[in-house]
């Protein structure tokens, strides 16, 4: 009830503005909603900010533009976007400040565990056994699970209905994809000398 009481007091069409002036506000108040977001916006969320004849794609464009030699961007990650640090800076914000907590902590093994469960979700237990011909420890597993890197996904059809692992928005986020489909393909990662031909 009271986002409903929010909403009709935004005004997103903006008619007593100009044309140019409506359009910078509705770039700021797409700009103060990302800023205030720790977490990926989605489309949605934005459109209910800015009037009905405006492009949200193209407010981001010209937000982004705008935003050009800052320190700061906008970026497009799992399925949103996002306000973040231009990873130039990455340095600079480290050597300022105690960042340990934001890095990702993580062994090859724990990587290619990751990387199976990215592209054959939902996982099991048994299924990255089969793939790496070697028991795969439930600490592995909590571990990625604790970075919020995988999450369980739908109990899997086979006998004792074994818990599944997905892939998290943070998975997205912390190796910057928008979504799954924009993991390289394996024949990508063989040039790279990532994966073999063979397994």
């Amino acid at each position: 009830m009271a986002k409903r009481h929010a909403d009709t007091e935004l005004d997103r069409d903006l008619e007593d503005l100009p044309a140019e002036l409506r359009w910078r506000e509705w770039m700021r108040r797409i700009e103060a909603v990302l800023f205030a977001s720790a977490s990926p916006v989605p489309r949605e969320d934005l459109v209910r900010v800015v009037g009905q004849g405006a492009s949200v794609d193209l407010l981001i464009e010209d937000l982004m533009a705008d935003l050009e030699g800052r320190s700061f961007e906008v970026a497009k990650v799992a399925g949103g976007w996002i306000m973040r640090t231009r990873p130039s800076y990455a340095q600079a914000i480290r050597a300022a400040a105690d960042s340990g907590g934001q890095d990702l902590d993580l062994r090859e093994f724990d990587v290619a565990v990751l990387a199976a469960i990215a592209y054959h979700q939902p996982m099991t237990r048994d299924g990255l056994k089969d793939m790496f011909g070697k028991e795969i420890s439930r600490d592995l597993i909590g571990r990625l699970n604790a970075q919020g890197l995988i999450g369980t996904g739908p109990r899997s059809p086979r006998r004792g209905a074994p818990y599944t692992y997905v892939t998290t928005d943070r998975f997205l986020l912390a190796f910057d994809l928008t979504s799954l489909q924009d993991l390289p393909d394996r024949e990508q990662l063989e040039d790279a000398g990532l994966g073999s031909a063979e397994s």
